[in-house]
């Protein structure tokens, strides 16, 4: 039955005798109902497109550029070919019993099966699966037990291929390394087994195919062209899914190593940096830090980054620290404290968060900003660093009085204080004070309309409770 609308017109009522009561509606022929059909929407049907092959040819040619620039904005996975001899590959473990034994590679397990493959299929664990166990069970070996084989990832440039494929962006400063995860075998006829995620803080996961003939078996991701008798590895992303194809004939063996994201610095994706000093070093710096309880201490930085002090901030260097400086920040580090690194120039610093932006006053110059992403360049400049009260340094020439005070103005007016307003007590040798220390530049347009540069050091600064 199709739905109706019902609409009234009425003429006008008398008064009611209660006006504190809502008027009555009168029932009477007077008002007049009107029964409106409303006709059910029904959607168009849609036309029926006759088939045309070149329409097709189109459409599924632009569903397959989707396809292909999608893959290509995040690839998850990468195969390549270690250019290895295998004859040059042994695998060298130890059995339950103690005993070490030495596997040599290439192996053909339907001609000849070495007597160490059995010892090694029998040290080995089974794979547990969500139904259970396979009629052939897909093994490890138990990461208890010693293992070690001659193929070593560092000899080859796979890191870099996986680091350029998987991780363009990975900051500077941060580098991959591989830790041997496990080997694992599957003999003929197991069934497809999804390996469950590893637990640990891996970014990406590499799987070397050993020498062994597995006839039938595939991983999901397969390595295609390279020369006979090489090594194939295939490295994907922590948070894929694989598996690997039914095994028809023989078996198939590979080693995984987790790849880890390191650093030199504590700021970064996973701050674990690389290094550690040494204890004859953390013997000398323990006295100072003990000395220093209460205070504010800071240290020159003593290395050369070409950096532009204008444009990033003194924090950005952490990753990129070197020599003494390196060790000097990862020292205190290790004891627990939270350094920090600050410009500072001609007996002023700047907060950490706060670039060396010189802005000039003069508004006919043709510059009237410079500092953030406008000049760039470097002196070779060998002046020291003028004492830390004294004139600031330029990298063209000793500025005169008048200009130290324009400098001067310049300098507070982006934000700088002056270092004897801080408690901040600079650590150097009084004897060769300042020594060799940073020299970063700043270009700025000097009240002459020359453009100079501002010498800028860097201090690394830290509390010791």
């Amino acid at each position: 039955m199709p739905l109706t609308a019902i609409s009234s017109m009425s003429s006008p009522t008398p008064p009611s005798r209660y006006p504190d009561l809502p008027v009555p509606r009168a029932q009477s022929v007077s008002e007049f109902e009107v029964v409106q059909r409303k006709t059910p929407y029904t959607p168009n049907k849609p036309r029926r497109r006759g088939s045309d092959p070149e329409y097709d040819s189109q459409a599924a040619y632009r569903a397959a550029i989707t396809a292909i620039i999608s893959a290509k904005a995040r690839p998850f996975a990468v195969s390549g070919r270690v250019p290895m001899d295998p004859t040059h590959l042994t695998l060298f473990f130890r059995s339950k019993s103690a005993i070490a034994y030495a596997l040599d590679f290439p192996i053909d397990v339907d001609v000849d099966m070495p007597p160490a493959l059995d010892m090694l299929i029998s040290s080995c664990l089974p794979h547990p699966t969500m139904n259970g166990y396979a009629e052939n069970e897909t093994l490890f070996y138990p990461p208890t037990l010693p293992l070690t084989a001659t193929l070593e990832l560092a000899n080859h440039p796979i890191l870099d291929a996986v680091r350029n494929t998987l991780f363009p962006a990975l900051p500077v400063g941060h580098y991959l390394t591989a830790i041997r995860d496990k080997l694992e075998i599957w003999p003929k006829g197991n069934g497809v087994t999804v390996q469950s995620r590893p637990l640990d803080n891996r970014v990406a996961t590499i799987l070397v195919t050993l020498p062994v003939n597995p006839d039938g078996a595939e991983e999901r991701f397969y390595g295609r062209g390279g020369k006979g008798g090489d090594l194939e590895w295939t490295a994907f992303l922590s948070d894929c899914d694989y598996e690997i194809q039914p095994v028809r004939s023989g078996c198939r063996m590979t080693i995984s190593y987790a790849v880890q994201v390191k650093s030199f610095g504590p700021a970064g994706i996973q701050p674990d940096p690389l290094i550690s000093p040494s204890d004859q070093f953390l013997d000398m710096l323990s006295p100072v830090l003990n000395l220093s309880r209460g205070r504010t201490i800071a240290f020159y930085l003593t290395g050369e980054y070409g950096v532009n002090p204008g444009e990033v901030l003194a924090e950005s260097l952490v990753p990129n620290l070197k020599g003494g400086d390196s060790v000097v920040y990862h020292a205190l580090k290790l004891y627990k404290l939270a350094p920090e690194l600050r410009w500072t120039a001609g007996g002023y610093i700047w907060p950490v968060d706060q670039t060396v932006e010189i802005v000039t006053e003069n508004p006919d110059s043709p510059t009237a900003s410079v500092g953030r992403g406008s000049l760039s360049g470097s002196s070779k400049s060998s002046r020291g660093m003028p004492p830390i009260r004294g004139p600031f340094g330029s990298a063209s020439s000793e500025p005169g009085e008048d200009e130290t005070d324009d400098i001067r103005q310049k300098v507070v007016k982006s934000g700088a204080i002056p270092l004897a307003g801080t408690d901040i007590q600079i650590l150097s040798d009084h004897v060769t004070f300042p020594g060799v220390i940073s020299r970063e530049k700043v270009p700025f347009v000097s009240g002459m309309g020359d453009m100079e540069k501002l010498v800028v050091n860097v201090l690394l600064v830290v509390y010791v409770p």
